[in-house]
């Protein structure tokens, strides 16, 4: 079946689903709920959410994406739901999803007034989304088997002789990892980004279909190394399993920073409600919680006390990228270079 054809069958399965939630979603309510999509693992979301009804008597109806396709599934769905928008709220777990529905005219500017002490630079200068609470993308390693002297530092270190077919990463088509990929073509420019893809296949490297999957592998030794996010990082950490973490680049380029990020849908059903959940995401009270949940999310105002685990944002070399400019990257990755690697190497 041709490309063209798969794309109409998952929109059309995208907007029937639309109406079936839609039937179980009182959109007349507009007092008691607000329909929030998140790209957000549930057991960190749903808290969040709870205590804001706990706060607000406003219900929130959370409908979560799942691992293997994480941000983008909800994505789509969010695109085929333009014209009769269900969601209210999108709360992504990273800027480029949030970047790509104001391309496509599915969200709508919201300046909140609790995003005061948040560094802007993370967030879109005209209001279609606002970064909160951030995960960094980490090497992982197993400690067992990789002596503290021979830790990996780089990313680029996935590549090297020592660790042959023995590193691995999750699709670079879905979630941070495709974040990251697009991070790295705009920082590295396309000739570095292409050989540092094409180097790990050569060296045997190995895809995975989560970051999660990746933290297992390495935890059990089945890979030696590989890049995850910080939030598996620390679940792996939490129930003390023999892994080790480095924030990569830390003496080049940097290590990428993934921050939430809360966007408002344009026609939303509850548009009041809908502000309200943002103002509360943003408000350092969220940044606490994220902190210290198992997620573990460095905030971004300096001054929350962070989770233990790891440093928090001011001691940390970002790496500098326009997180505005990263959706029309990934866009044009996925359509080319980063389908066909994947394609020739899954």
């Amino acid at each position: 079946m041709k490309r063209t054809s798969l794309e109409k069958i998952a929109t059309c399965l995208c907007l029937i689903l639309s109406i079936i939630f839609l039937g179980g979603c009182d959109r007349g309510d507009k007092k008691t709920a607000v329909i929030v999509y998140t790209s957000v693992d549930d057991i960190f979301a749903r808290p969040v959410a709870a205590r804001f009804e706990k706060l607000t008597g406003i219900a929130v109806k959370l409908v979560t994406d799942t691992e293997e396709t994480k941000s983008t599934g909800l994505m789509n769905r969010l695109i085929a739901e333009k014209d009769r928008p269900v969601a209210d709220v999108f709360w992504s777990g990273d800027p480029v999803r949030a970047a790509i529905l104001k391309i496509k005219g599915v969200s709508t500017p919201y300046k909140s007034p609790n995003a005061q002490g948040l560094p802007m630079k993370f967030s879109d200068p005209d209001g279609y989304w606002t970064s909160f609470s951030t995960r960094a993308r980490m090497i992982i390693y197993n400690r067992a088997k990789i002596p503290e002297g021979d830790k990996p530092l780089s990313i680029f270190d996935l590549n090297a002789e020592r660790f042959r077919g023995r590193a691995c990463i999750a699709n670079p088509l879905f979630g941070t990892t495709s974040m990251h990929a697009a991070a790295l073509f705009q920082v590295l420019g396309q000739e570095k980004a292409k050989k540092f893809f094409e180097d790990f296949s050569r060296n045997g490297g190995k895809i995975l279909s989560s970051n999660g999957d990746v933290k297992n592998s390495v935890a059990r030794g089945d890979c030696l190394l590989g890049l995850t996010d910080s939030d598996d990082v620390n679940v792996a950490v939490s129930e003390g399993k023999p892994v080790g973490f480095v924030l990569p680049d830390q003496s080049g380029m940097g290590t990428l920073l993934i921050p939430n990020c809360a966007v408002l849908i344009k026609g939303a059903p509850h548009p009041d409600q809908a502000r309200k959940f943002i103002d509360f995401l943003l408000s350092p009270e969220t940044e606490k919680m994220l902190a210290k949940s198992k997620a573990a999310q460095i905030p971004l105002r300096p001054k929350i006390k962070g989770p233990e685990v790891f440093p928090g944002i001011e001691e940390i070399k970002t790496m500098d990228v326009n997180y505005q400019s990263l959706a029309s990257t990934l866009e044009n990755l996925m359509k080319g270079f980063l389908k066909k690697w994947t394609d020739e190497n899954s």
